[in-house]
């Protein structure tokens, strides 16, 4: 018995998939290249330590390139300077 032949659109369907396999892999190196070249490497300079006030709950911390802020439970701002020294208590709120 002899093979029938496949049909014209079956092979151009088999093509596309093949095609669109080899684009979508070409794009996932190209999508991790990217990553990996682009993304900042610049490590987080963290002071020893805060000098949060005694009995102060923490809630939030945030750094800025030239300051640390720090949100606490009672609804104050501390903000210190890089080397962890508190420079201002601002109060939130009412």
């Amino acid at each position: 018995m002899e093979p029938v032949p496949e049909p014209s659109n079956l092979r151009l369907l088999r093509v596309l998939v093949t095609v669109l396999t080899g684009v979508m892999i070409a794009g996932l190196i190209a999508v991790v290249v990217a990553l990996v070249t682009r993304l900042p490497s610049a490590a987080i300079r963290s002071p020893e330590g805060l000098e949060i006030p005694a009995g102060t709950e923490i809630v939030a911390v945030t750094q800025a390139p030239s300051y640390w802020l720090v949100t606490t439970g009672d609804d104050r701002l501390l903000v210190f300077a890089p080397d962890g020294s508190l420079l201002r208590d601002i109060p939130l709120g009412d």
